[in-house]
């Protein structure tokens, strides 16, 4: 355990009140594909807006003049990179860490002790088995350090079981008398409003409970690394698909070329399993030149695959990156995905991020079976760079 580091934290006593809160941004520098994210913090004056007020008040120190700093704030942050993966596992995080009455705030939940606190992540854990990872630790402030992480969870008590992801930052105040967190904010990266009790917020949540079926089938590996209200960041793993030409973004032309390689028109008539999605993909500003690509399962290696049979169908490894995607439902015609590329696009540059040309268009669904308001479809767009803030 990381607890150790609670106990040699106070090297002399100042009074009990609980630091105060700033948003920070934390600007990353990174490299054309394959990505990396690396971080450094950027200074930033207080947010003046009326949006961070709420915050602030839960702290009766004011960083600009700040008490000379007597607790190990380093050694918390390390504590907290060991301690908060436990959130939501059997372990559980230390409650020793945290004031008995700690105040705890998102955009729609509020709680004033440890007690409410853990009632809250035990409720999380039976209602949504959330995932959380947890991206980076950083001291912010004489007594404050902020964390980024993202959150998946799934909504067990519905029968389609819906994908909620959230994704922002934690404010986290230390109490200067105890070195114990005194308080804990979080900001979602999908809304405006992050004041408790938030509207946006609760919209945020009811709007991700809608129906999308995705069939139980592999899937190429990612790992989200931001969701605003427009879009998702993913950083995606290398895959290998097997494709040919194609005729447009939202046509089958082709299809029946790849899916053939899978089912044993190949140099060893090999059957392998199906994945999901099929990808047709756009390299040039047109969406003209297209191509459409099935995934193939992740134990597969490019080097042990059978050849295909037609000359038309290639083999090639994708070497992963960061995308950005727009999920939608209905029917993808080629009028709504160009459209949905557009506005993605138009968003991406709005955010100050630099997408690459083309696009590639995920069907995750047969669509001779599934109703069209059910069926997952995403637009994605491959980013020359991203900075995870």
């Amino acid at each position: 355990m990381a607890t150790t580091h609670l106990t040699t934290q106070i090297l002399r006593q100042t009074p009990p009140v609980c630091g105060s809160f700033r948003r920070v941004t934390t600007t990353g520098l990174s490299s054309r594909s394959p990505l990396t994210i690396t971080f450094k913090t950027r200074k930033e004056p207080r947010p003046k807006n009326q949006k961070f007020k709420w915050a602030r008040k839960l702290s009766l120190v004011e960083q600009s003049s700040p008490p000379k700093p007597t607790v190990d704030v380093e050694g918390l942050a390390t504590f907290l990179y060991d301690d908060l993966p436990h959130l939501f596992d059997d372990q559980g995080i230390d409650r020793t860490a945290y004031d008995e009455q700690v105040k705890f705030r998102d955009p729609i939940t509020k709680h004033d002790t440890i007690s409410g606190y853990l009632f809250n992540i035990s409720l999380l854990k039976v209602l949504f088995r959330p995932l959380f990872q947890l991206h980076w630790v950083k001291q912010t402030g004489p007594y404050e350090i902020t964390t980024r992480w993202t959150m998946v969870m799934k909504f067990m008590p519905l029968p389609w079981k819906p994908e909620l992801v959230f994704t922002g930052t934690s404010i986290m105040g230390i109490n200067p008398n105890n070195g114990k967190f005194c308080s804990h904010v979080d900001f979602w990266d999908s809304i405006e409003n992050n004041e408790y009790f938030s509207l946006e917020g609760l919209w945020d949540v009811f709007r991700q409970l809608r129906v999308y079926k995705t069939p139980d089938l592999e899937t190429p590996r990612y790992q989200i690394l931001k969701r605003t209200a427009n879009y998702e960041v993913r950083k995606y793993e290398p895959f290998i698909v097997v494709e040919t030409i194609g005729e447009k973004l939202s046509g089958s032309n082709g299809f029946n070329a790849v899916a053939g390689y899978i089912f044993g028109k190949n140099s060893t008539t090999e059957k392998i399993p199906m994945t999901t999605p099929v990808f047709t993909q756009a390299l040039d500003p047109e969406l003209s030149d297209v191509s459409i690509q099935i995934v193939l399962p992740s134990e597969k290696d490019i080097s042990s695959l059978p050849d295909p049979s037609q000359e038309t169908v290639k083999l090639r490894e994708v070497e992963g990156g960061v995308a950005a995607a727009l999920k939608f439902s209905g029917k993808p015609t080629e009028d709504v995905v160009r459209g949905k590329e557009k506005a993605l696009r138009s968003n991406l540059m709005k955010d100050g991020l630099k997408p690459r040309m083309g696009c590639m268009l995920a069907r995750y669904n047969d669509p001779g079976r599934t109703w069209s308001f059910t069926m997952r479809n995403e637009v994605l767009i491959w980013l020359e760079e991203f900075s995870l803030d």
